[in-house]
């Protein structure tokens, strides 16, 4: 979906398609047609920006084999989806049965994280739409926290700027702009917001910046205006945002709220789950362990990453992070000057959901992704952009 920002300029909305397994191309074509071109259609869209996430062999069948690409640009055209942006973050068995700590490796100090992400570039560079000469991928914030020290620093920081490099002779070449995002998520050596100031810095290149997630942002406790403020005057490229909202719980101490937030405790994904207290912020790494015992405390609201859907909080007495998104989109698009014209819808997580919640057929999940990018739609029209068909 695009909108005209008021200065001129057209700014882009996606849905993620991680929420989709598929590890091989062939996956990825059935997604097209199965759950991407389902959810245009409810739109009423002749034209629906999907944010695809290519796992390694999906990505290396397609870099390498100049037909294969051409003919998923192809079939995206035919099923009217468009293509500016990549999920670059996971880089295979990411519809696991168990993903928990896997979906962090390779991290950036391993060459394999390099080739893999030099590969979607070059894959989206052929992707992007004829009238469209930037694009965007989000990547691993360098590394899980642990076993990560001064040599594991400098690895990662030349391995970026190799990437830097290499995008720069890739838009020589095509004249295609891509660019890469560090995305900041709790329990990463980048966790915040302020944690990728310094390593961007270093790197010192356009086409290295972030990927402001508003589901990661909230779950840190982060205020939209300081982490966004700080960002732009350290002048780091906001690259792209990932709409996402996370569960919050306003009275963790209370047996009924323990409970509601029992039934998110799922095996497949991490939960990272946070509070913040007078002595600084408090964190588990999953929410099984934040509700275990006396891990985390509980005299003030818990936050834990998991993706809810947009358009439906969890019931009472549980919440959503949804107005942390606000604030934040409002920052990033709602300003003289858009900060990053690539939106993503993000919420992987819908069959992770409580057993209730979770669509029990493609329709149904179709439905819940059209009413969150239907939500997404209304609050940058609120914000003074135009739909464009």
């Amino acid at each position: 979906m695009r909108f005209r920002h008021p200065d001129g300029s057209t700014v882009h909305l996606a849905y993620c398609t991680n929420v989709h397994p598929a590890e091989t191309l062939d996956g990825v074509l059935a997604q097209l047609r199965d759950h991407c071109e389902p959810v245009r259609r409810r739109l009423g869209r002749d034209r629906l920006g999907i944010g695809l996430w290519l796992a390694k062999d999906a990505a290396l069948a397609l870099v390498t084999d100049p037909s294969a690409l051409r003919g998923l640009r192809t079939e995206l055209d035919r099923r009217g989806l468009e293509v500016v942006t990549l999920n670059g973050f996971p880089y295979e068995g990411f519809g696991a049965e168990e993903v928990k700590y896997r979906v962090y490796k390779p991290d950036w100090t391993d060459p394999e994280r390099l080739d893999h992400t030099t590969a979607l570039a070059r894959v989206l560079a052929g992707l992007l739409p004829d009238d469209v000469t930037e694009g965007s991928i989000s990547t691993l914030p360098l590394a899980w926290r642990t076993a990560y020290d001064e040599r594991s620093a400098k690895t990662a920081g030349a391995a970026l700027l190799t990437l830097a490099e290499r995008l720069d002779a890739l838009a020589e070449l095509t004249g295609r702009d891509i660019r890469v995002g560090l995305e900041p998520e709790p329990g990463c050596v980048v966790e915040t917001t302020g944690d990728a100031i310094a390593p961007l810095t270093a790197i010192g290149h356009d086409r290295i910046g972030i990927c402001v997630d508003t589901c990661h942002l909230a779950t840190s406790f982060e205020d939209p205006h300081t982490a966004l403020d700080a960002l732009t005057d350290a002048r780091v490229q906001i690259v792209k945002s990932q709409l996402s909202a996370a569960l919050h719980a306003e009275q963790p101490h209370l047996p009924d709220v323990r409970e509601a937030l029992a039934a998110f405790d799922e095996p497949r994904f991490l939960h990272q789950t946070r509070t913040a207290t007078a002595a600084g912020l408090r964190g588990t790494d999953d929410l099984g362990q934040a509700l275990n015992g006396e891990a985390l405390p509980d005299a003030s609201p818990w936050r834990s990453h998991f993706h809810v859907p947009l358009h439906a909080a969890p019931a009472a007495p549980l919440t959503s992070t949804l107005p942390v998104l606000a604030v934040a989109l409002t920052r990033l698009v709602g300003g003289p000057h858009p900060l990053t014209r690539h939106l993503e819808v993000e919420t992987y997580t819908w069959q992770a959901l409580p057993a209730e919640l979770r669509p029990r057929a493609r329709s149904q999940l179709a439905d819940g992704i059209a009413a969150e990018l239907t939500l997404a739609r209304d609050l940058l029209t609120d914000l003074g952009l135009k739909e464009l068909p």
